[in-house]
């Protein structure tokens, strides 16, 4: 068991406060949940029981704000978890939360990557938009899938079109060569995109 040591008012919701739980913020509650519940400073409790209390009073209030934060751009699983994590709500109601939205397609992180890919293949290389899709927690498997359902050629074409744009009002010089080619690797191109990308500005194939 743990000791409630504070029970504060949050700042931006006059109708909820913060619970602490020997010293550190364990969640927030609504005013009518931690009253009803008679929780108190000093009061031991364990951290189950609070992550009951707070899935019943509070799961379709997550789910609403988990809906609006939805609603302006799509988002990946992880990311809805890490937004009601900061809202203060605890595993139990993200995990009720994250069941529900699946159940009305609202998230879906497989077709999440798709639309990431086709929105990003236009500005960067395969390499970084795995790693940003991996940062936001889609799996490698469906990352892969959505990577390979991009057209045969984009990754050239994107890269040649980024490197006419830096080359612009450029000498194609060896120095030159060589920082338009980190440049390319830097937007998340392999090896073999960036080079043949610079073989129409006269980069020797060999040359890095």
């Amino acid at each position: 068991m743990n000791e409630i040591t504070a029970i504060t008012p949050q700042v931006k919701d006059k109708a909820r406060c913060n619970i602490y739980i020997d010293g550190r913020f364990c969640c927030g509650l609504t005013l009518e949940a931690t009253v009803k519940n008679r929780l108190k400073v000093g009061q031991t409790v364990s951290p189950e029981r609070l992550a009951e209390i707070q899935l019943e009073s509070e799961k379709n209030t997550a789910f609403d704000k988990a809906l609006t934060h939805l609603s302006a751009t799509r988002k990946t699983e992880k990311q809805v978890r890490d937004f009601l994590a900061k809202k203060g709500y605890l595993p139990a109601v993200a995990d009720y939360v994250i069941e529900k939205l699946r159940s009305y397609d609202f998230l879906n992180d497989g077709e999440y990557a798709e639309a990431y890919v086709e929105f990003a293949a236009r500005k960067k290389g395969s390499r970084l938009i795995f790693m940003e899709l991996k940062n936001k927690g889609v799996s490698d498997e469906e990352i892969r899938a959505a990577l390979d359902g991009m057209d045969e050629g984009t990754e050239l074409a994107t890269a040649t079109a980024l490197l006419q744009k830096y080359m612009r009002s450029k000498t194609a010089d060896r120095e030159t060569l060589h920082k338009a080619f980190r440049y390319l690797m830097s937007k998340g191109f392999d090896y073999e995109t960036a080079k043949t990308a610079l073989a129409a500005f006269g980069a020797d194939e060999d040359e890095e």
